[in-house]
């Protein structure tokens, strides 16, 4: 089979825990960023843009998440709090995808978010493909307004995912998949019915 199909009937997203250094090189997060650029983006909006965050900014971050978490939660142990602290250290390279939407008299809301979702998976896919470990995370402080303002974001963004990436300790094994005939229908002369690769 071809192996970019190969990749993606194995791709499998590895915890940010079993993900350590090496992390890809700077011309590798480049090619990674240029890939997440070649998404379908109707109208040439471009509305996603990404950022780098290292070990360093990832403890910098990663204080502003525990100090916003605690200001919620003032009973918070000293244990959470350092876990908040470092969700941004767990893998050694995160990357934000942030969506960044305006108005276009050609490109709807929604197109424009689904472009930023499609970016955030070719991040992970460009990853695997260069043999490393990806996750696509959201969690709690990704909706957090503080830690938007202090990533720079403006009120008509979001953050799409944090994308961990590293070397992975470890391979997790597979999940159950949906199956198939559970989410594919056809559409055909008679109208809808089950999606029968045979009749086509």
């Amino acid at each position: 089979m071809n192996p970019a199909i190969d990749l993606l009937l194995a791709r499998r997203s590895v915890p940010p825990r079993l993900l350590a250094a090496p992390a890809p090189t700077g011309a590798e997060i480049r090619t990674l960023l240029t890939v997440a650029s070649r998404v379908p983006d109707h109208g040439r909006v471009v509305p996603w843009r990404f950022i780098v965050i290292g070990p360093e900014g990832g403890a910098r971050l990663g204080g502003m998440i525990a100090d916003a978490f605690h200001a919620d939660h003032p009973d918070a142990t000293v244990e959470t709090l350092q876990m908040e602290g470092g969700r941004l250290v767990r893998a050694p390279l995160v990357i934000a995808v942030v969506s960044s939407t305006r108005e276009h008299p050609k490109a709807p809301e929604w197109e424009q978010i689904l472009s930023a979702g499609a970016a955030a998976m070719s991040i992970v896919i460009g990853a695997n493909a260069m043999g490393y470990g990806a996750n696509w995370h959201t969690e709690w402080y990704a909706y957090d307004r503080r830690i938007m303002s202090a990533l720079g974001l403006t009120d008509n963004e979001r953050i799409a995912g944090f994308v961990h990436i590293g070397t992975p300790l470890e391979r997790p094994g597979d999940r159950p998949r949906p199956v198939l005939a559970d989410v594919a229908l056809e559409y055909g002369p008679d109208g809808i019915r089950a999606f029968d690769p045979g009749d086509l």
